[in-house]
């Protein structure tokens, strides 16, 4: 569907006024929203534009920021990063903040809550003492979330992730739906906050010891991406964390961040001291009750061979139409990792992206680390209009497997591409050494159709003809 020129205009001031970015994908979404938007207020499309692109208009931006955002969410959702919560980052910060007796939380597009309660849940079962104080706030940009947080009556469709003793001590069911502990919602408040716009008490330095910011980069114009980077990293205290969603990298050396990762979770540290070594915790009075432990990662489902290897057969014949066709007869209710990888490569071979992207993101949300579905996903962002969001995860997949030429290759070529012959010359060096113990599978998934012997004569061709070479 080709955007008309009200949906430009409204997708440009959409930009500007929260930061938000949309590709050609977004059209008829768009434009039923901005249909919508046009009728409630009882304006032309014309005047309607031109005020909301004038500013201040902050009651018809939270109705666009409802509109236009998914707000499926849950508690303990992605647990392997609450696990690391609840085991590395919270016990570091307590030792370090043991003089204040206070731990401070933010959670960035909070949406209807649950995010921000379950940070909550967890520094209370992880303080050593009643005497603490735990604050969480959380941030979005849509007031009628907002208005269910402040609720805080979830539905037990909100809680499927959660254990069950933490259910049990936490929440009181009513009417069928279950109501948060008033100690929890204590700990936490919420307010409407739109991140393209600047608050300096907000973003002061130092003061938050964790931040949580998970799937909202990747909506972001670059600029403005980059701008709330620097916000929050410049807000945490020196040994605070930074958790990001399984989608968003900030490649392998973010400025003032130190990459992370543990219980199968993703995450940074603050810079500037090195981490604290364990010292001994002086002695407190009995906590009210022990910690609860957060529930182990669910096991991989098995894969079947069959369909995948007859699917990378054909694929490896380059008979890529087969291949898709085997590969989603194949596919059983419970496919592996692996079949689902395959499965994106092979919707992004047919240039059905949208499809392949969504399929990488969703196996980002049960494997944050799997370095072959960031690359994936790469490529898939590559060949739409998200090229600098692609650079990111082929960053992070190299970071994840050093020995994984693919990532480098790309970076190599886009960077070439881009008249970075120094960058180009790195990747693309680096990328001919690991050709050669690149496995069989990966040029076959990752390859494009070529080869071993054709990738290396890629890497040297682009190496000689630009000047790139080191």
């Amino acid at each position: 569907m080709r955007a008309g020129p009200d949906v430009i205009r409204f997708r440009s001031v959409l930009a500007v006024q929260l930061g938000w970015v949309f590709d050609d994908n977004d059209v008829p979404q768009l434009t039923e929203v901005l249909r919508r938007r046009v009728d409630a207020a009882g304006l032309p499309p014309t005047a309607y534009l031109r005020r909301l692109a004038g500013g201040g208009w902050d009651s018809e931006l939270s109705a666009l920021a409802e509109d236009l955002t998914i707000n499926e969410t849950y508690f303990f959702r992605h647990g392997e990063q609450f696990r690391a919560l609840a085991e590395i980052v919270l016990p570091e910060r307590i030792q370090d903040r043991y003089a204040q007796r206070v731990l401070r939380m933010l959670s960035v597009g909070c949406s209807s809550g649950e995010e921000a309660y379950t940070m909550g849940i967890v520094a209370r079962e992880a303080q050593p003492h009643p005497d603490w104080i735990v604050a969480v706030l959380g941030l979005d940009a849509s007031a009628a979330v907002l208005r269910q947080a402040e609720r805080a009556v979830y539905s037990a469709w909100s809680l499927r992730e959660t254990p069950d003793a933490v259910r049990e001590r936490w929440f009181r069911p009513q009417d069928g739906d279950y109501v948060l502990d008033p100690r929890i919602r204590a700990a936490v408040r919420f307010r409407r906050y739109n991140v393209a716009t600047e608050d300096e008490l907000l973003w002061r330095a130092g003061q938050y010891d964790v931040i949580f910011c998970r799937n909202l980069l990747m909506y972001l114009t670059p600029e403005l991406r980059e701008s709330l980077i620097e916000r929050m990293t410049r807000a945490l205290v020196t040994g605070g964390y930074l958790f990001l969603g399984h989608t968003d990298s900030l490649g392998t050396r973010p400025e003032g961040l130190e990459p992370r990762h543990t219980h199968g979770a993703f995450y940074y540290r603050r810079s500037g001291t090195t981490a604290p070594a364990p010292r001994a915790v002086p002695a407190e009075p009995v906590r009210t009750a022990p910690p609860r432990p957060l529930p182990p990662p669910a096991p991989a489902p098995v894969a079947s061979r069959s369909a995948y290897d007859k699917a990378l057969g054909l694929l490896r014949d380059e008979r890529f139409a087969d291949a898709l066709a085997c590969m989603e007869a194949g596919l059983g209710a419970a496919p592996s990792s692996r079949e689902l990888l395959l499965h994106c490569v092979l919707l992004a071979q047919a240039g059905r992206l949208e499809e392949a992207e969504m399929g990488c993101r969703r196996l980002l949300d049960a494997d944050g680390l799997y370095a072959d579905a960031h690359h994936q996903l790469g490529v898939c962002l590559e060949g739409g209009a998200s090229v600098d969001v692609a650079v990111g995860h082929y960053r992070l997949a190299a970071y994840l497997d050093p020995g994984f030429a693919m990532p480098r290759l790309r970076l190599g070529l886009l960077a070439r591409r881009r008249g970075e012959r120094d960058a180009a010359g790195v990747e693309l060096e680096r990328a001919l050494d690991l050709l050669r113990q690149e496995t069989e599978d990966r040029l076959t998934l990752f390859g494009g159709g070529f080869g071993r012997i054709a990738l290396t004569a890629l890497c040297r061709a682009e190496l000689e003809s630009g000047g790139v070479r080191r």
